[in-house]
Order: structure tokens, then sequence, then C-alpha cells
């Protein structure tokens, strides 16, 4: 028996151990970032060990203001961005997850049909027309073009996972609603929508994260520096050529990380209640 026990100790510590080499071996870029953003620009890629040798706050100072602008406010764009494009996507894609999942009418299957092959869509493919479009429009430079399609209902995928909580939920309710003299917007606003709130935060957490995290959209529409969202600003302050700014890259690609951390940390309860309660498992 103690034979068995100290077997079993045994390889539960081997299997943690090895879980653990696989969380370093994880977190290794990330506590490199770290480390290289108090590094001297120049020591950053000739240092290969993971001690600096020479500390400096010169990254976070210089990177602060280094496009002419306070980081805040490119922050503040992604921000404003990631907001518009949570909000353009709760509203449009359970209206639409609704009318598909509920409402009857003519080639209701047809339509989501084609919605759902939307997904296979390269989006590279849409992105010379689209442009053609918005520039035509006079939308260049301005943040419609990444807003705008958050609002008709674009984004597929939630659609699906929606359309797919709708349908879990009992006809009766509907009916009973019905009865009571409610409509269909009304039967939505008041039964529908309150049941689908991990459906919603589902939606909100994986939009908010790759709205973020988006670099070739606002990279293709915005060109005044003012309208940089994060990712473009940071991919300004290195000089391809030279490598020189690459600390201030990384100081800044830190302090960027804090946001979405603090979201994630803070609705990471509600990525799990979502993606077991709408089916994504």
């Amino acid at each position: 028996m103690a034979a068995t026990v100290r077997t079993s100790r045994g390889s539960r510590l081997l299997r943690h151990a090895v879980l653990l080499l696989f969380v370093l071996l994880m977190i290794y870029p990330l506590v490199w970032m770290v480390v290289s953003s108090f590094k001297p620009s120049n020591l950053i890629l000739s240092q290969t060990g993971i001690v600096p040798t020479e500390v400096t706050l010169d990254n976070y100072v210089d990177g602060w203001d280094a496009l002419g602008s306070p980081f805040t406010l490119f922050l503040g764009n992604s921000l404003l961005i990631g907001v518009g494009s949570v909000l353009g996507n709760l509203f449009s894609c359970s209206l639409t997850a609704y009318a598909l999942a509920r409402l009857n009418f003519r080639m209701n299957k047809v339509y989501l049909a084609l919605t759902l092959m939307t997904i296979m869509l390269p989006f590279h493919v849409l992105v010379i027309p689209q442009y053609i479009l918005f520039a035509e429009l006079g939308w260049i430079n301005t943040y419609v073009p990444l807003l705008l399609p958050k609002f008709l209902a674009t984004d597929a995928v939630f659609i699906f996972l929606m359309v797919q909580f709708i349908r879990s939920l009992p006809r009766e309710l509907d009916q009973a609603a019905m009865i009571d003299g409610a409509g269909p917007f009304r039967i939505f606003w008041s039964v529908i929508l309150p049941l689908m709130q991990p459906a919603l935060i589902t939606t909100t957490i994986f939009t908010f994260i790759w709205t973020w995290n988006d670099y070739f959209g606002p990279l293709l529409y915005l060109t005044r520096t003012e309208l940089y969202t994060v990712p473009v600003a940071l991919k300004s302050l290195v000089d391809t050529e030279t490598t020189s700014g690459i600390g201030t890259m990384f100081a800044m690609s830190l302090i960027s990380l804090v946001p979405i951390v603090l979201f994630f940390v803070f609705a990471q309860r509600y990525i799990i209640k979502g993606i077991a309660t709408t089916g994504i498992k």
C-alpha cells in the first residue's frame, strides 16, 4: 500500500513538474517583454539573458509622447472603438438572431445559411470594395468604417451563437407573452433579451478583445496620427530599418496590455459561464 501511495505521489509530482515547465515556456515571452521594457534600446537584442545589466525608465518617458501626442490619446481611441463595437454587435446581432431563430418568414433558413456562409468568406476579399465605398462616402480618417459594420450585424459568429442560444429557450415563453398581447419586439425585449445574458456577455468579451487587438482595420482607414488606435501607434514607434524605438514599443505595449488584462480578470467567470451555456464548447 505504501509503495502504491509513493508511486501515485511521484506521478502527480511529475505531472505538475511538466505542467510547470509548459507554464514557464508560455509566460517567457511576456516576461522577456517586461524585462526588455526596462533595458536601453541598444541592449535589448544584444543581451540574451533575462536579467538586465542596466535598468532605465527612459523607454516609458520617451514612448509616452513619442508620436507627438500622449499615449492616453491612443488608449482612448481604442476604448472608443471597442465600446462602440460592443454596443453595435449587441444591438444588431441580438435582433438578427432573434428574427432568424423565432420569427417565421419566407426564406428564413436561406438567410441563416447565407449568414453562416459569410464566416467562411475571408475578410481580405471584401477589403477593396469596402474601402472604395467608404472612400466615395468621404469616411476615410473617421471611425465610421470601423463602427458602422458592427451595427449592421456583420459578425456572423455571434449571430450563430445567439441563434443557438435562443433556440434552446422554450417557445412556451413566447406563447405566454403573446396571450398577454405582446408583439414580436415586446417579446424580444421583455422575454428573450433578459434570458440571453450569457450569450450577450460572451459577445461583449470577445468583441472587445478582438477590437482592441485589431491592427489591419485601423491601419487601412486611419492615416492621421491623432486617430490611431493602440496597435497602429505601437507599430509607428518602431523604425523598421534601424529597429530604433523597439524599447519604447515594448514599454508602451506593456501599458496597453493593462486594460485588456484587467478586463479579462474581471470577466473571466463570465467567459467560462458564457462558453458553458451557449454551446461554443
